[in-house]
């Protein structure tokens, strides 16, 4: 009993270990693509979250091997997608930065592809494959909360710059008002000394 839930349990942390999370910079003007072959029937889902650069978006497209557009998304900051492939054959997924004029985008993504369907299994073989279904499953839902995890990380990271950014620019605004402060300190008292100085007539 505990044998089949042990190697279970190896199986899921070997599916889940596999499963990363890739970082791309997209230059200004530029966009950059990436390919996946899969069969019909595969279930496949894009994770994107925008790490560094201008207004935090980008532009989305996920293309299929006839050429159709299966989503398109402009100036995005995050999202998530899940869809099946409609036919055999090569699935395109890019990342546009046109609308930017100079600043960089890096995008953190992962797309998630799931098994190839199969065909009917006998009898004899359900309990197995019920058991071998559920792993999938259980397995998918850890990765979704391991990319979860990840996200946070990212979205944590870009509010943290934020704030520190907002910081250094409260600190240097306060030393420029302090050193004006001093300048009219030391500019009222020279002129106030020298308004009350005595002049002697030779």
């Amino acid at each position: 009993m505990w044998i089949p839930l042990y190697i279970s349990a190896i199986v899921l942390s070997f599916l889940v270990d596999t499963t990363s999370s890739y970082f791309v910079t997209v230059d200004a003007h530029a966009e950059e693509c990436f390919f996946d072959k899969v069969k019909a029937g595969t279930k496949m889902g894009l994770m994107f979250e925008v790490a560094e650069g201008g207004f935090l978006d980008i532009d989305v497209k996920i293309v299929g091997p006839d050429g159709k557009t299966i989503h398109q998304g402009e100036r995005e900051s995050n999202g998530k997608y899940t869809f099946a492939a409609h036919m055999d054959g090569t699935y395109q997924y890019c990342f546009g930065n046109q609308m930017s004029t100079m600043t960089p985008k890096i995008v953190m993504f992962n797309m998630d592809i799931g098994e190839a369907p199969t065909e009917s299994s006998t009898d004899s073989e359900g309990n197995t494959n019920k058991l071998e279904d559920m792993i999938r499953e259980l397995s998918t839902a850890l990765t979704g909360v391991k990319h979860e995890q990840e996200y946070m990380q990212v979205r944590d990271r870009i509010h943290r710059n934020i704030n520190e950014s907002t910081n250094s620019r409260v600190v240097m605004w306060s030393f420029f008002e302090a050193m004006v402060l001093v300048a009219m300190t030391v500019g009222q008292i020279f002129y106030l000394k020298r308004f009350f100085e005595v002049r002697r007539v030779v």
